[in-house]
């Protein structure tokens, strides 16, 4: 656990294993931040996969790779039902979700970033024209405003979420870097307690208020993990 200081709970874990103690559980619904393999927890997914919790509803826009990411959880069979965009990469999800053996719930990417905001907000619904006419409307209420045809679409909200960031000072506040910001915000904001996974720690003080990109006040725990791996999805390069 952290410690407790000044009768303040620190909010700086040991590494990711203590980070997820006692707040993953059977049967949850995450939230994990990324884009293809662009600004994922890796070393929390990790994490997560060892301590065995199984059950799980996973929001993320895609779905790992084969053999890392969330496609660790999906080896396991950890994970009972995805809410996500772009899953193609991932060789194991096609197979379960093909065989029925994997629950999915296809969202068109703005919608779904959308989903996570509105959920962070306190947002119950929203409507977007993204998706009317299509299998996505399917069973979901739609309106028409202005001569224009709407969807309804419900907030999305998480037990845990998981993110990653650069850069956070040990009050949770985080900076991101560059397109790894992606979807983390949202996911954070969409938990009800956020563990943040940062490749660097400063002092409360040394990140400029301006360049802030998600305050403290979101994050419950933190992990530094200074070497991720950092895979590329998929290399491609010129012929010789």
């Amino acid at each position: 656990m952290a410690a407790t200081q000044n009768g303040k709970q620190d909010k700086v874990f040991s590494g990711a294993k203590a980070a997820l103690d006692g707040i993953v559980a059977d049967g949850q619904t995450l939230a994990v931040g990324g884009f293809g393999l662009c600004g994922i927890p890796e070393a929390l997914i990790a994490a997560l996969r060892d301590s065995g919790v199984k059950g799980l509803t996973a929001i993320s826009n895609n779905a790992g790779v084969d053999g890392f990411g969330l496609g660790l959880l999906l080896e396991t069979r950890q994970i009972r039902k995805m809410i996500s965009s772009y899953v193609g990469e991932n060789k194991e999800f096609e197979r379960q979700f093909l065989s029925g053996e994997l629950e999915l719930e296809f969202n068109p990417q703005g919608t779904l970033a959308e989903r996570l905001r509105a959920g962070g907000a306190g947002i119950p619904a929203f409507f977007t024209r993204t998706g009317y006419g299509t299998v996505v409307a399917e069973g979901k209420e739609t309106r028409e405003f202005d001569g224009h045809h709407y969807v309804m679409e419900t907030a999305l909200k998480a037990d845990v979420s998981l993110v990653k960031a650069w850069k956070a000072d040990k009050s949770g506040n985080l900076v991101f870097r560059k397109t790894a910001r992606n979807f983390n915000p949202a996911c954070a904001m969409a938990g009800a307690i956020c563990v943040a996974e940062v490749e660097e720690l400063v002092e409360v003080g040394q990140i400029d208020p301006d360049h802030v990109h998600l305050p403290g006040i979101y994050v419950d725990r933190i992990v530094v993990n200074a070497s991720p791996e950092k895979r590329i999805e998929q290399r491609t390069v010129r012929a010789a």
